[in-house]
């Protein structure tokens, strides 16, 4: 959707409002157009939440008004849409620089706690920068990056934030070796089945500067996670 069209549908929604002084009218959804209608309300709403941090519905309302009956208009179209293209331009180009700074931040402080880490005792770092240390050593077979495995996970952040973990949910998971990521498959390798290691994941063998978007772990995030191998899956 165009972003003047956008913003004209949030437009409409906020003259309802402002038309309404006891606030926004409470009615039943009983037809299907009124579902619809509802369900563009909470979407509007939801991404100007997303778009804005600040926003002057008074000048909104106006700026609708004027346009629609071509009365007191203080700017012409093409100048109000490469206003509206330059803010959101503008505001993408800041979002950009806040998460690269974010990610430097992120890199530096991973890099100091593995630094600090690696020295204290039972810690034993790979050529990768992998670091573990071997909580219970099994007795079991190594698992190849071939097999497929059950196993229990515990993932925490560098400040304690536990992102993910089957040992809260109860259920471990079964899923090829080499379908985590790099430093997680590479440790588990180390692992005889029936041992219990926790990790040190460097973000370049972790999810880098790109983790799945809305989640705990931000980019360039030091991982930890504490992984017991309970079988090798036949």
């Amino acid at each position: 959707m165009k972003i003047m069209k956008f913003l004209s549908l949030v437009t409409l929604i906020l003259l309802v409002v402002s038309c309404n002084k006891n606030g926004v009218t409470k009615k039943p959804i009983k037809t299907e157009l009124d579902s619809v209608s509802y369900a563009v309300g909470m979407d509007v709403a939801k991404n100007v939440k997303a778009s804005f941090s600040e926003f002057d519905n008074d000048l909104f309302i106006q700026g609708f008004a004027n346009a629609s009956d071509s009365t007191d208009i203080l700017m012409d179209e093409a100048k109000a849409q490469q206003l509206v293209r330059a803010y959101f331009q503008k505001k993408q180009q800041e979002d950009m620089a806040k998460k690269q700074e974010e990610a430097q931040k992120n890199k530096e402080e991973g890099t100091k706690f593995l630094e600090e880490n690696k020295s204290k005792e039972g810690v034993q770092t790979t050529d990768s920068g992998l670091q573990y240390i071997v909580l219970k050593e099994g007795t079991g077979a190594k698992a190849a990056a071939t097999d497929k495995v059950k196993l229990h996970y515990h993932g925490t952040l560098i400040d304690g934030t536990v992102f993910d973990s089957s040992v809260d949910k109860g259920e471990p998971i079964t899923m090829g070796a080499n379908q985590f990521i790099k430093g997680f498959t590479e440790g588990l390798l180390l692992m005889p089945t029936g041992s219990k290691y926790k990790l040190f994941i460097p973000s370049d063998i972790g999810y880098g500067a790109n983790p799945r978007p809305g989640g705990a772990i931000k980019p360039n995030a030091t991982l930890i996670f504490d992984v017991e191998l309970l079988e090798i899956v036949k």
